[in-house]
């Protein structure tokens, strides 16, 4: 074996530059950097951090440079990655005897942050914010948000201990560690098991409590946490949102939307017992457009971070990701870069991507109104699609842009609202439109209602005014979309 020095260089400046890496011989060995294992754990909240394993391959984080045990004579696989923004790297080398470096180059196909994209990851749990740092340098994240949760912690002793992992490092709204304008902030996730989950993110102070619910009372509230995070200057996020828990879909969570206390939907590519985007464009349908944020939900070794993201741009002059994000300057994506804009009337949308997917669409109240098939350019080597300036509907509320895949993907925009100047609706187009917004609020109602059957027969208050304050949310919510319960 050689001890090889190993560096990745970013092509434009010839520096090194972090990235995501994999090598491998043909027997499927690993090789790991000295002082680095390739056996690590997978399991949630199991040393998290600096590693990732996705599909069989084993992969480590480097700021750039290594130094890594490899034999000669044997064609080496090396991989590396640095988010979508990168042309990914996958060659085969040999090492001659003695030779003691290895020199690679990572290009850059695309730079949103010309235009004034800022790329975030909305949620980790567990790494320590050193590895999360690395981890955002390395898959091309200028914003982590690293948030604390609480989490039983099994000893030898046999003792399941409570504990908040992170809880000690809470930033609120400045960042935790920050190096060459990449940045990990820590907030937390609440938890109710039933009634839901938010992020609270870019709150001066952590929002108390963690969780309530379970095996203790349930005399507080998902709203409660919405507005003292609000006025402690933070984004509220819906976490795993209209995800049967409990038997319930929406739970309290649905009833703060409607309410207009949470700001942003989360998006992952995680497995889900309901798709979310069905459930989304009812709400937007009724008449509350709540922009979607992206994240990866890492919280073990076989996630990577930022493998869903978002993309946000604030104003001219904007104070940051978050602002852009409440006022839902955002997409989010596993890959495709989207653009969404008005021309006059009309809108058009665009999207490039070095991987292939199945087309583009334009969507108006939850169906598609225009398609295009991507493209590949061999000049640039992406796919491309493109749809050309579209008038919506006269009966449309709101539109989107999305992509479609063949199987695992996701990147869709925040809907554009279509609001003041637009010509005024034929009589029958307005009815339609009226009919659809009534359906969608319709079927969140009766949401609601299962809300309020579940606080009246299963919630454990040893506070009554706690439970007539949940039921009086419930009645304020169903009464904005249009009913009684």
């Amino acid at each position: 074996m050689l001890t090889v020095h190993l560096r990745v260089n970013d092509a434009a400046t010839g520096q090194p530059t972090p990235a995501r890496l994999c090598v491998s011989a043909p027997d499927g060995t690993h090789f790991f950097p000295l002082g680095r294992s390739a056996d690590f754990p997978t399991g949630r909240n199991e040393a998290v951090g600096g590693v990732v394993k996705l599909g069989g391959q084993r992969w480590f984080y480097s700021d750039g440079w290594c130094e890594i045990a490899l034999p000669a004579g044997v064609p080496l696989r090396v991989q590396a990655s640095k988010g979508p923004e990168f042309r990914p790297l996958d060659q085969t080398v040999t090492l001659g005897p003695g030779q003691m470096t290895l020199r690679f180059a990572l290009e850059r196909w695309t730079d949103p942050r010309a235009d004034g994209w800022v790329s975030v990851d909305t949620r980790c749990h567990f790494l320590t914010p050193h590895d999360a740092l690395l981890e955002a340098a390395a898959e091309d994240l200028d914003v982590v948000n690293l948030l604390a949760t609480p989490q039983p912690f099994p000893s030898l002793d046999g003792t399941a201990y409570p504990t908040v992992p992170n809880l000690t490092a809470f930033s609120g709204q400045t960042p935790a560690l920050e190096r060459h304008g990449r940045s990990v902030v820590v907030n937390t996730l609440n938890t109710h098991p039933v009634l839901g989950q938010v992020a609270l993110l870019n709150s001066h102070r952590p929002v108390f409590p963690l969780t309530f619910g379970g095996d203790e009372p349930d005399d507080w509230g998902l709203c409660d946490w919405c507005d003292q995070c609000h006025r402690k200057g933070g984004l509220v996020v819906w976490v795993d949102a209209f995800e049967p828990a409990g038997g319930l879909i929406g739970g309290e969570a649905l009833v703060a939307a409607v309410l207009g206390k949470i700001d942003a939907l989360e998006v992952t590519d995680r497995p889900r017992k309901v798709p979310l985007m069905p459930w989304v464009y009812r709400l937007w349908t009724a008449g509350y457009p709540v922009p979607l944020v992206g994240a990866s939900g890492k919280d073990r070794n076989t996630v990577a971070l930022g493998c869903v993201r978002t993309y946000a741009r604030p104003e001219p002059g904007g104070r940051s990701w978050v602002e852009a994000a409440r006022a839902g300057h955002t997409f989010v994506t596993s890959g495709p870069l989207l653009t969404l804009r008005r021309d006059g009337h009309a809108v058009q949308a665009e999207a490039r991507s070095l991987t292939p997917f199945l087309a583009l669409e334009l969507i108006a109240d939850g169906r598609p109104i225009a398609t295009d098939e991507p493209r590949l350019d061999p000049a640039s080597n992406e796919y491309r699609a493109a749809l050309p300036p579209t008038d919506p509907p006269p009966d449309s509320s709101w539109l989107a842009a999305r992509c479609r895949f063949a199987a695992a993907g996701v990147a869709h925009t925040s809907p554009l609202v279509l609001g003041p100047g637009r010509p005024d609706p034929e009589p029958d187009a307005a009815a339609a439109a009226s009919s659809a917004a009534a359906t969608a609020a319709a079927t969140l109602v009766k949401l609601i209602r299962q809300t309020r059957d579940w606080v009246e027969q299963a919630g454990r208050f040893t506070n009554p005014k706690r439970r007539e304050q949940l039921l009086a949310r419930c009645r304020e919510a169903a009464a904005k979309l249009g009913a009684e319960l």
